[in-house]
């Protein structure tokens, strides 16, 4: 891919797209947001869901928080009444830079990105640890022209340190991703995306009592948050919205960014150089108000 189409790739695209979506939808309440903010978005061609690996309270490791994604995933697939091929992804890991983990979604995702080209890539929407992806390239590196990443991971570039959940998970596969010259969008976490939240009252609002979608939505998100805010003035970060929403983003309606080199998260917490200095997309602002307005339509409607 050349300077001019890696810049069109960082564009926004324009008519409906296919796209993959590679998600820890177990690991917290915002992926599951993420998967029927996808589903409802007629732009967008859903071809296939891939569970990535995570670990946090709510697995004992990461072959354990994959596999209840893969559960996950299905259960809100069932509240949109919606069927899409799903497939398991890594249960563990990258070992080092070099190193794919082979699994269901990697393979899937380097077999069905042959079927595109830089003129009409595949867009690929991660919201978790970016193992599944960083595996399918370095099985094999030639896919980087027939994808597009856009990624929710690490932290703004003005914030202290790069250990998001996301990133400090797998920052070996960061690196090979971010590395690899495959047209990136980051989404940072803090600094950014933090300003995507929601409270009770707009939950309860906008959700409640509407259908068992967002029944399922509102009652997740309230629960999630009383547990370690209740009695005081909580709000709730959506963050994996936004990495979909970004596919939506014409005019710069949902969110505002620039192309810049390529920054590499390194193993000591901060950014560095990337040695090839290619360009990527880097999100710097959210318009929370509409984003935010688009979703809740979207789940309601």
């Amino acid at each position: 891919m050349n300077s001019s189409e890696l810049i069109r790739a960082l564009g926004v695209p324009e008519g409906p797209v296919d796209v993959v979506l590679d998600t820890d939808t177990y690991n917290e309440i915002d992926d599951q947001f993420a998967i029927a903010y996808m589903m409802r978005s007629p732009e967008l061609r859903t071809k296939a869901i891939y569970a990535a690996p995570f670990f946090n309270e709510n697995s004992s490791g990461p072959e354990d928080g994959m596999l209840k994604s893969y559960d996950e995933i299905f259960k809100v697939l069932e509240l949109l009444g919606e069927r899409a091929e799903v497939y398991k992804g890594s249960p563990e890991y990258l070992p080092d830079e070099g190193t794919p983990v082979k699994s269901p979604a990697a393979k899937d995702l380097c077999r069905r990105a042959k079927e595109y080209s830089p003129e009409r890539p595949l867009y690929v929407v991660a919201i978790g640890a970016i193992t599944n992806i960083a595996s399918a390239l370095l099985m094999d590196p030639s896919i980087k022209d027939r994808i597009v990443v856009s990624w929710l991971g690490g932290h703004g570039m003005d914030f202290h340190d790069t250990k998001e959940f996301n990133l400090i998970q797998d920052v070996a596969a960061a690196r090979v991703v971010m590395g690899s010259g495959v047209p990136f969008i980051q989404l940072p976490c803090y600094g950014v995306v933090t300003s995507f939240s929601t409270s009770r009252p707009e939950l309860e609002y906008w959700l409640k009592g509407k259908n068992p979608l967002a029944d399922y939505l509102c009652r997740n998100t309230i629960e999630a948050a009383e547990s370690y805010a209740s009695g005081t003035a909580w709000s709730r970060v959506i963050w994996d919205v936004t990495a979909v929403a970004w596919l939506l983003n014409r005019d710069d309606r949902f969110m505002l960014s620039r192309l810049q080199p390529v920054s590499l998260p390194a193993y000591d917490g901060q950014y560095e150089r990337c040695p090839t200095a290619h360009l990527m997309r880097y999100v710097y602002h959210i318009n929370r108000d509409a984003l935010l307005t688009d979703l809740f339509k979207k789940l309601t409607d």
